[in-house]
């Protein structure tokens, strides 16, 4: 009977481990900027100084990796509107450059003040590239965007077999500016 009721129990955790997703999302809003975004896992979070094309600002990455993609929100706040706009730039041309990227599909739009309110001028571009990894080719889906003086990069990166299209779209799209 003991051997009995031990195999029953090590048959449900070998079920219940069988059921743990692979995606596990979960609904994200940032404490420092105004998005929420769902992680498909826990995600980590830190801020740094960086470069973007000679403004130096502090921006907070919060990612998490599953299976080797990487699905991340990059904030910072710049000077003033139009740094923010030129952070949208310098932050695609630096993902793009990073993978060696070519890109395979583009746009971008972009909107001045409006009644002389600079917080309401915007910029952003989305694009899906692909570039030579180490390891084989990499895919990058990426949406930068700017409001006001606060500034956006979305990403999911991995190599080009392993980003699932659907999970990358879902990502993507449940990115909201609150």
């Amino acid at each position: 009977m003991r051997h009995h009721h031990l195999a029953v129990t090590l048959l449900a955790a070998t079920l219940l481990a069988g059921c743990n997703p692979t995606y596990n999302w979960r609904d994200y809003s940032s404490p420092d900027a105004p998005y929420r975004v769902m992680f498909p896992a826990k995600p980590a979070s830190h801020t740094r100084s960086v470069d973007l094309n000679g403004s130096k600002v502090e921006m907070t990455m919060t990612a998490a990796e599953v299976e080797g993609v990487m699905f991340a929100v990059g904030t910072g706040l710049a000077a003033d509107p139009a740094a923010a706009q030129a952070a949208v730039d310098a932050m695609k041309t630096a993902m793009l450059r990073n993978i060696n990227a070519t890109v395979q599909r583009e746009s971008a739009s972009a909107s001045a003040a409006s009644s002389g309110s600079p917080e309401s001028a915007r910029k952003r571009i989305d694009i899906d590239a692909t570039g030579p990894g180490k390891a084989g080719p990499m895919k990058l889906s990426a949406h930068f965007e700017s409001r006001g003086k606060r500034f956006y990069q979305v990403i999911v990166l991995g190599q080009e077999k392993a980003v699932p299209p659907e999970q990358s779209e879902q990502f993507m799209k449940s990115f909201t500016l609150l």
